[in-house]
């Protein structure tokens, strides 16, 4: 790496408001620029990165067989939502339906809800992710929606026994060393799968390098390479300015 270049680039970023920024090449830490001391020692909130994290424990789920299949409908984990179920679609809505955000909701986060959602005001939020009514058949087309991210959470939750920030400690972030994390939740105790996580700079890199790394952290087995391949490969087009989109 061209230190001449670094310390260019170190410059500019000051003139930025860009608060925290880690460079890793080869497995070694080559640049590392935080705005302050605050900034580097306390956790930042990672809002929608929240989701691919969130995506990591369903494969760990699975891995794990806490879950049978991402083909699971979804409605099979909540028994006591059937009565409000007022299109039969719905009971179709697979896990892999929610990871692609292809589950078919009428959901504007991206339009007039302009990237934030009613929903974090609902007392029951996975509740009102299944009252939306439905504008398209599941599996037709993407469309970004925070609600699929939660009710992910909820099936984790409802599956392991466990909180998601506790199982994340227990299978993500302990073997990591991922320790200053906090995960907001709703109303009833269910970890904000579509942005509720905070985290600090260096453990966000852990995070990265686990990815490159295939799901192995120092001769360890995190999460099933597979797991990884299916994750980050395109399934749907989501917008044209942005691209396409995978399971979370």
């Amino acid at each position: 790496m061209n230190s001449k270049t670094l310390d260019e680039f170190a410059r500019a970023i000051k003139k930025t408001k860009i608060k925290s920024c880690l460079i890793m090449r080869e497995d070694s830490l080559v640049f590392e620029y935080y705005k302050n001391r605050k900034i580097e020692n306390n956790p930042q909130k990672i809002n929608s990165c929240t989701k691919s994290i969130l995506s990591l424990l369903i494969g760990i789920i699975l891995d794990k067989g806490y879950i049978k299949s991402i083909a699971e409908p979804v409605c099979s984990f909540f028994p006591e939502l059937t009565n409000i179920l007022d299109d039969p679609r719905k009971r179709d809505i697979t896990i892999e339906d929610l990871l692609t955000m292809s589950a078919g909701f009428e959901w504007p986060e991206f339009g007039e809800w302009n990237y934030s959602t009613p929903m974090l005001f609902s007392s029951d939020m996975i509740q009102y992710v299944f009252e939306r009514n439905l504008e398209s058949n599941r599996g037709e087309k993407m469309n970004y929606n925070s609600g699929c991210s939660h009710v992910l959470t909820a099936i984790l939750q409802k599956t392991t026994g466990m909180t998601a920030v506790e199982f994340a400690h227990l299978h993500l972030f302990k073997p990591l060393g991922i320790t200053n994390v906090h995960w907001y939740e709703d109303s009833k105790g269910i970890n904000r799968g579509g942005d509720g996580l905070t985290m600090t700079t260096i453990d966000m890199l852990k995070i990265g390098t686990l990815y490159l790394q295939q799901g192995k952290w120092k001769n360890t087995r995190i999460v099933s390479s597979d797991w990884l391949k299916k994750s980050t490969q395109p399934y749907y087009l989501t917008y044209e300015s942005i691209g396409y989109y995978a399971y979370h």
